[in-house]
């Protein structure tokens, strides 16, 4: 099956963000093959769908039907194409647990989210909140996400939390991370079984959450670097302070399958630590300035030469869309006197994003023999038009309400402002009633902390 996009802006970010006046995109069998000017007249015969709609799962929304020319149009007149975005660090099972910690510092975030809830999720929970926080990354134009997953209470949990993924459509990492942070709580069989399980998955991918250095133990990190190296697994921790990138060079640990979250506070010694061992960062500039980590560290890791990719966190305090987190990284750059551009900024939520995935060969721009993984925006809303710079507006003032068309591996997963998926209103009453389950469960309405 082939899909011609026409008629729009098209904005490609590899080597560089730039605009591409009067191109096509034409991709063909999921994969982008051609971008350039004129492609409908080398695309074949094509024809002009009514929009697709709600799909099974595993059904096509861009099959033709009753012998129709293999050719889609989608019509991007008044529209910006460009790659979809890059979460590269996202909680995605806390979905169902929305603004609940709004006004809440590390502290009481942790106390009453990983303390208090999490105890109370069962698998069908964790399933629900899988499905609805993939469905909402989609909706906002994210087509790959990181799942940092510390929510592995069981094995039946774990498969709950893939089966969510599966079934949404999105591209994700599925990081394992053990039940609890202490050496005793270590299930090497449960990540052995996921990266056996996960191995040969187009969209859903494993990958390992550790624990420490900093919220585990120096041992429990060495066992996990040298269990994912044996897996070929990719493997993220959460970092802040002073310490742990020493450790881990100190340990031989860094190396480019090394993704460190966060990073508010590195010394000028560990960002040339992180920098020479290959290593890559994970900005959550939204959730890090809200809870009080630190000033963000996206330009300074850029500036650095670290690969360096946005992340949302969790949806507990902060919005779930890759436009706010732009926006809070460029404006916490700036405040803090970076020279951080809207180009250097959209390259972190899609190309240097999907570097730091060790996906940039796949995904994250417009170059043929890519993933088809695309997003088109309207332009003819009001907070968005008129658009002077099409790089600019995405960046500073696009929005979800703007995402009209979203592509995965090709297959149209949301079209005219609305997802494909089958049921997203059943996605929504599972998503709803677990989370009622889990806040009574845990005996837990809304707890204030004094930041």
């Amino acid at each position: 099956m082939r899909t011609l996009i026409t008629g729009g802006t098209v904005i490609d970010t590899e080597p560089e963000p730039r605009v591409l006046p009067g191109a096509d995109v034409l991709v063909e069998d999921g994969v982008i093959t051609a971008v350039g000017p004129g492609l409908a007249g080398t695309a074949g015969p094509r024809r002009h769908p009514e929009p697709p709609g709600p799909v099974e799962p595993e059904a096509s929304a861009e099959s033709p039907a009753n012998g129709a020319p293999d050719v889609r149009v989608l019509d991007a007149t008044g529209m910006i194409v460009l790659p979809g975005f890059v979460d590269t660090h996202r909680h995605v099972w806390q979905s169902v647990l929305r603004s609940i910690a709004a006004d809440m510092t590390l502290g009481g975030y942790l106390d009453l989210v990983l303390g208090r809830l999490t105890p109370a999720f069962r698998p069908e929970d964790v399933y629900a909140a899988n499905l609805w926080g993939a469905l909402e990354a989609l909706d906002a134009g994210i087509t790959t996400v990181h799942d940092w997953s510390h929510i592995q209470l069981t094995p039946e949990h774990t498969d709950a939390a893939i089966q969510g993924l599966r079934e949404s459509g999105i591209r994700a990492v599925f990081a394992y991370a053990h039940p609890r942070s202490d050496d005793a709580a270590r299930r090497e069989d449960e990540v052995r079984r996921i990266a056996a399980l996960l191995g040969s998955s187009d969209l859903v991918t494993p990958g390992l959450a550790a624990w420490g250095p900093v919220y585990g133990s120096a041992a429990g990190a060495g066992a996990d670097w040298r269990l994912a190296r044996e897996l070929g697994l990719r493997i993220s921790l959460h970092a802040t302070g002073t310490g742990a990138v020493e450790r881990l060079h100190a340990a031989g640990l860094l190396g480019p399958d090394v993704m460190v979250v966060h990073g508010n506070g590195f010394t000028d010694e560990a960002v040339k630590l992180l920098a020479a061992g290959g290593g890559v960062a994970s900005v959550t500039p939204a959730v890090e300035m809200q809870m009080g980590f630190g000033a963000p560290e996206t330009g300074r890791f850029r500036a650095a030469g670290i690969p360096t990719g946005l992340g949302i966190d969790t949806v507990t305090n902060v919005p779930g869309d890759m436009f706010a987190a732009m926006r809070a990284a460029f404006a916490a750059d700036r405040l803090g006197g970076g020279t951080l551009t809207v180009a250097d900024v959209l390259r972190t939520a899609t190309i240097e994003g999907a570097a730091v995935l060790g996906m940039d060969d796949r995904i994250g721009s417009l170059r043929p023999g890519k993933q088809a993984d695309l997003v088109l925006l309207r332009t003819d809303r009001p907070g968005l038009a008129p658009v002077h710079d099409p790089v600019g507006a995405v960046v500073t003032a696009a929005g979800v309400g703007d995402v009209d068309t979203v592509l995965v591996t090709g297959r149209i997963v949301k079209h005219a402002g609305r997802l494909l998926h089958a049921d997203p209103p059943g996605a929504l009453t599972l998503a709803s009633r677990s989370a009622a389950h889990v806040v009574a469960g845990a005996g837990e309405r809304r707890t204030a902390v004094p930041s």
